[in-house]
């Protein structure tokens, strides 16, 4: 019993730190705007920012309170382990109970996510999901979330098994290859839910690739992603490892931004590769990971624990959704503040690179209209900025970019 009220301790803390988020996020819009962003949105539209702010703010309470309430619910009933019973006494039959199972419980959450793309997004102009496409989408994520926790929690069987308490760093080495082996494919994943086509030959193709491979880098090639299936908002990012790479562009960026703004845009995602942020970033994966190894130990060697919540022995499946759910998730927030951190400091320096290039007033430009299309917040709670945004705000960027131009002409 001491478990399962530690567990449901872990579950309420995390849920009002989730819910003090949204909540902080919900005041923003009434925060007054920096002087230099002013320009971004017209009285009216900012006014409908706030309007959509407001909505899509109290539908992630909702959303939030109803996964809370079915996990709470299911871990108290000792849900996982009655549903695995009704297998075979395969273990891996029974990890994959538990982990279908979770998937199941995502089931009731999609008409809160139905709403917030279908509804609200459609309200204010930014949703081009049909429904074929949304269900579509719904029913991928579903299979590849059993596939991937099932094959996670297979591979921790069988670690544990076989090395038991030098399961840390071996299980800490088998995620982060696993998050390598993803980033790597993610190219292939992409094109189950997109299609993607080559960028036209012409001047922002040339301007591109010229920019690139004036720093050694290999453009394998430029592509456009079909994004405005979907959404009205832009974005943009390249793939690969080291100097080789593939540029990526939604079409809905294409259409809304000069040939210089995207390359400033680029730029700064330059300004990353010249910094190896994603090297970093993947140094702070592997701490990550070796802080759920130490999890994932701990708990592996508490079969109470399984116990309390209806085992008669250890259920890998289960073992992953509480290191996940209930104990990384009551301390990821203080991981976020630390990689949080870490990024901000690299956007800065990568804004700093499009500087360098010579795309200041085309960065501003471009970060002006991204905040436009995808109705960003303009003055968020300082908090919340050190608490959830792996990017400064749009007035702290400006501002940094107004600070490099003013020291690059004296």
């Amino acid at each position: 019993m001491l478990f399962k009220l530690i567990c449901a301790l872990a579950l309420i803390l995390t849920y009002v730190y989730s819910l003090a988020v949204r909540i902080m996020n919900w005041r923003s819009g009434e925060r007054p705007v920096p002087e230099c962003v002013s320009d971004v949105y017209d009285p009216e539209t900012y006014a409908r920012r706030k309007q959509y702010n407001a909505e899509k703010s109290r539908h992630s309470i909702f959303a939030l309170t109803a996964s809370f309430i079915i996990e709470m619910a299911l871990l108290m009933s000792n849900a996982y382990a009655g549903f695995a019973s009704l297998f075979p006494g395969n273990d891996h039959l029974k990890i994959f109970a538990v982990v279908l199972l979770s998937a199941l419980a995502s089931l009731p959450i999609i008409p809160f996510e139905y709403y917030d793309t279908m509804i609200i997004e459609a309200k204010y102009g930014f949703n081009k999901t049909s429904k074929k496409t949304f269900f579509s989408d719904q029913i991928k994520n579903f299979i590849i979330s059993v596939i991937l926790t099932w094959g996670i929690a297979t591979i921790l069987m069988l670690i544990h098994r076989a090395l038991g308490d030098w399961l840390i760093l071996v299980f800490a080495g088998a995620m982060v290859l696993i998050g390598l082996a993803i980033s790597f494919l993610y190219p292939v994943f992409s094109k189950i839910f997109n299609k993607f086509k080559p960028l036209e030959e012409g001047e922002l193709r040339s301007k591109l690739a010229e920019m690139l491979e004036s720093h050694g880098y290999h453009v394998r090639d430029i592509k456009v992603m079909d994004a405005s299936r979907r959404t009205t908002k832009s974005n943009a990012y390249f793939t690969g490892f080291e100097k080789m790479k593939t540029i990526v562009l939604y079409d809905t960026l294409v259409e809304a931004m000069e040939p210089d703004e995207i390359c400033a845009v680029f730029a700064h995602e330059m300004g990353h590769g010249l910094h190896r942020d994603t090297l970093k970033n993947q140094l702070l994966s592997v701490l990550q990971m070796l802080i759920i190894g130490v999890l994932a130990w701990l708990t592996l060697r508490t079969p109470e624990l399984f116990a309390a919540f209806g085992f008669d022995r250890i259920n890998y499946g289960f073992a992953v959704l509480l290191i996940m759910t209930v104990e990384f998730a009551l301390i990821s927030p203080l991981f976020g503040l630390l990689a949080n951190a870490v990024s901000r400091r690299a956007e800065y320096r990568a804004d700093a690179q499009a500087v360098k290039e010579g795309y200041a007033d085309e960065l501003v430009s471009a970060l002006k209209k991204l905040a436009r299309q995808n109705f960003s917040d303009l003055s968020p709670h300082p908090a919340l900025v050190k608490l959830e945004y792996s990017h400064p705000t749009l007035a702290q960027r400006i501002e940094a970019i107004d600070r490099l131009k003013k020291e690059n002409s004296k």
